[in-house]
């Protein structure tokens, strides 16, 4: 065992040792380590194996110089035999070397002289190139400095970019570059405020030009709608076609990509004729010009929201109206002049550029427009008075939505609105026709229209739809029934539908509708404006009952015209009157109602004429005996009565005999009335003899039949009241009618107990005052004892009968 370990330890030494020899240095320490963590004694071991090991070392060391020294000795005898040689070699050498250098200093000086040249063909090499680098940054920075004083700003922004990616970092080492490079983001900014004034500018001047634009387009939109209607009707085209228009003076329409695409349909009226577009009124390279710009220095957001902004501001001052737009049609035409030429403006950026405006943004700035457009229209339109002040705005409108319409914006609400107009233009036409058919009624004679020859009666008939087998029978000359406003009306309600037709062309709406539209705007002429006129004209003081007997006249024959004038209508519109849902005229109803009126104020006329008689009359209820005649003023009435009642045998139907028997019915109330009045306290015998006489010529006017159509004594019979109550008190036959009262056999079942007892009184007073006068009282006492008595009784009895119809 001690034995191998022995030689173990011997082989590991012998490994240590090779370690160190063939080891560097600096890693020599972990080796020597290990010698110190193996067994106790190895230290010394090693130590005595390492004191061998150098000692082997020495030997070979000691035989290889024992080997070499002879040959060490050979060399120093060798060099020591060279060194007088080598002494006289530097001699020469340096003697060599002296005469060189003499010989070599013009040399020197000539070689320094071609370096220093060849170093300054170096530089100026050098700076060559260099300044073949900066050249080209130099033009083009003059470049740069041209484009800008010529207002190239597109161009002098390229040519920064170029400078900045291209030329400048060729040779950024250079001051002059850098202060090019600082300078370049200054000039941007220049170039941007400069774009932004020539927009403002631009913005300005779009202003000043939007009327003429606007004016422009609606030209041609007008021009277009001529030319498209003179077409629709040589070729019988019922359907509308849109007019489409241009800014570049043809006509097109927008493809599905935006682009514009032309038409080839020219007017032919327009051919030879240069029209002014868009680009001719407005230069919008400004507009181009700013969006490249922002394009290019990558803030065109601002650019456009900026754009937008301006243009909504700018919206909104052309929306405003004039305060009095509406007194003349050239107020209304400038307003939508400067609207139209806005939005082809705008139409033409959104084809023009590509995205500085969008669809949704022209969208939205019409959806505003249109609605403070239409509120203004509703506005200022409620103003004119002037039904073509008003045509000619519904026209503008028309022409307005057409040109707006062929630029794609919609116009649906613009037409719903004309609806709105078309009722303030018939409101307007209402109120001209009042004064018209008011001057019509005043100028009018209300008399017959005479006519004295054939030609006269043509011209009449011909104004108005008269016909009658009986006069034209007659021989000239002769007269028709109707006044001279007849056809005048019948003219005017036939102008007032062409009137009202006018305002419904270009509407774009179906024949059925017209008709309606028309059919209603004359009713509400008949209706409304006529029948006012007519009331009105029936109720003037002046109007007697001459003329109340021609205005019912006249009515009857504006009646009978009804028909034609629905012909009228038909043949415009072409619309059959048994179409389902057509709207009739109800001008039956409005001369029906006038005729009625007209009655009305005959039979209150001619009761207050008969009224105005009455008062005339001035009776002596004292009187001891009768004239023996009638009273003046009741003749002069019957007279009258007569008279008038013959001028009522023109009038239709019973409105005559209607009008006899309200006057007899008046006129007998107006005389009972009259003996009854609480103011008359008393009457004689021969008042009411006088009274008598009077009663018996209004039975004798009544019973001469004034007025033909009156069966048997029907219009006496409006005078029973009287006549029973005289009879009573001529007759004095009092026992008959006490006995008889209350029997539908009576003698005088028309007198009233109330009345007869008030007349008795009466008459009894008058008695007393009449005997007291000549001083016979007492006379009368005696002789007609058993007459008062018979009053007394008979004052009695009637009052029993008024008190018991009372409880």
């Amino acid at each position: 065992m001690a034995e191998n370990e022995t030689l173990e330890c011997i082989t590991e030494h012998e490994r240590i040792l090779q370690e160190i020899e063939s080891t560097d240095t600096a890693c020599v320490g972990p080796t020597l380590r290990s010698v110190y963590d193996d067994q106790p004694n190895a230290h010394k071991r090693f130590m005595e194996k390492l004191d061998a090991r150098i000692r082997n070392h020495d030997r070979e060391i000691e035989k290889m110089c024992n080997f070499h020294h002879q040959g060490f000795v050979d060399a120093i005898t060798e060099l020591l035999k060279v060194r007088a040689d080598a002494e006289k070699l530097m001699g020469q050498v340096t003697d060599t070397n002296r005469r060189l250098q003499e010989a070599g200093r013009e040399v020197t000086a000539q070689t320094e002289e071609v370096i220093r040249c060849r170093i300054q063909q170096r530089n100026m090499a050098t700076t060559v190139e260099k300044l073949q680098l900066c050249i080209p940054v130099l033009e083009m920075y003059s470049k740069l400095k041209e484009q800008l004083e010529s207002k190239r700003y597109y161009a002098a922004l390229k040519t920064m970019e170029q400078l900045e990616k291209v030329y400048i970092p060729r040779v950024s080492q250079y001051r002059f570059c850098q202060i090019m490079a600082e300078n370049l983001p200054r000039l941007r900014e220049e170039i941007k405020e400069i774009s932004m004034s020539d927009l403002k500018d631009f913005l300005e001047s779009i202003r000043k030009h939007s009327d003429k634009v606007g004016e422009t387009a609606m030209r041609q939109a007008q021009q277009h709608r001529t030319f498209n209607s003179a077409v629709a009707k040589q070729t019988s085209i019922g359907h509308y076609a849109k007019p489409v228009y241009s800014l570049n003076g043809r006509t097109h329409s927008h493809s599905p990509n935006g682009l514009l695409m032309d038409d080839d349909v020219v007017d032919e009226e327009e051919a030879d004729e240069e029209v002014l577009t868009a680009q001719d009124l407005v230069d919008f390279s400004p507009v181009y010009r700013c969006l490249h710009i922002y394009t290019v220095l990558g803030d065109r957001e601002t650019f456009e929201n900026y754009y937008r902004k301006q243009r909504k501001k700018q919206a909104r001052l052309v929306l405003q109206p004039q305060a009095n737009m509406h007194e003349t049609v050239e107020g209304y035409r400038r307003y939508f002049n400067q609207i139209v030429g806005f939005f082809v403006v705008e139409d033409h950026i959104l084809h023009a550029t590509q995205g500085l405006v969008t669809r949704a943004f022209t969208d939205e700035l019409w959806n505003m427009a249109l609605s403070k457009i239409i509120a203004v229209l509703r506005t200022h339109s409620s103003y004119c008075d002037d039904p073509d002040l008003v045509l000619e705005l519904k026209n503008l409108i028309v022409i307005f939505a057409d040109t707006l319409q062929g630029y794609s914006f919609p116009v649906n609400r613009l037409f719903d609105l004309l609806f709105e107009v078309r009722d303030q233009y018939n409101e307007t036409l209402l109120k001209k026709w009042a004064l018209v058919f008011r001057e019509i009624f005043e100028l009018d004679n209300y008399s017959p229209i005479p006519v004295e020859t054939e030609e006269e009666y043509k011209l009449v008939i011909s104004r108005f739809p008269f016909h009658d087998a009986e006069i034209e029978k007659q021989d000239f000359p002769k007269k028709l029934p109707m006044s001279q406003s007849v056809p005048q009306i019948y003219t005017q309600v036939k102008e007032f539908i062409y009137a009202s037709l006018k305002f419904s062309e270009s509407l774009h709406r179906s024949s059925t509708e017209i008709d309606d539209m028309l059919r209603k705007s004359t009713n509400l002429l008949l209706t409304r404006t006529l029948s006012t006129c007519l009331q009105n004209l029936i109720k003037k003081p002046h109007i007697g009952l001459t003329e109340l007997v021609q205005i019912i006249i006249n009515t009857t024959h504006l009646e009978q015209a009804c028909r034609y004038l629905e012909e009228f209508i038909t043949n415009i519109t072409n619309v059959s009157p048994e179409t389902v849902h057509t709207t009739r005229l109800y001008g039956l109803s409005t001369f029906k109602d006038a005729r009625h009126a007209a009655e009305g104020e005959i039979y209150t006329k001619l009761n207050q004429k008969i009224d105005e008689f009455i008062q005339l009359a001035d009776y002596e209820w004292g009187m001891a005996e009768s004239d023996g005649r009638a009273s003046g003023y009741l003749m002069d009435l019957i007279n009258f009565l007569r008279s008038t009642f013959q001028v009522f045998t023109h009038l239709p139907g019973k409105v005559a005999q209607t009008a006899c028997m309200s006057a007899c019915k008046h006129l007998s109330t107006s005389l009972m009335q009259m003996l009854l009045d609480t103011e008359l306290k008393q009457i004689s015998m021969g008042a009411i003899q006088q009274f008598n006489l009077d009663v018996i010529q209004c039975e004798l006017f009544a019973s001469s039949d004034p007025v033909p159509g009156f069966q048997g004594d029907t219009l006496q019979l409006a005078f029973i009241d009287l006549r029973q109550l005289l009879d009573l008190f001529m007759v004095w036959d009092w026992s008959t009618y006490l006995a008889d009262y209350g029997q539908p056999t009576s003698k005088y079942l028309r007198v009233n107990p109330a009345t007869a007892l008030a007349l008795l009184e009466k008459v009894y007073r008058g008695m007393k005052d009449t005997s007291k006068k000549n001083n016979i009282f007492s006379q009368f006492r005696k002789n007609d004892r058993d007459k008062q008595k018979l009053i007394e009784t008979v004052v009695k009895q009637l009052r029993s009968l008024v008190n018991g119809m009372s409880s």
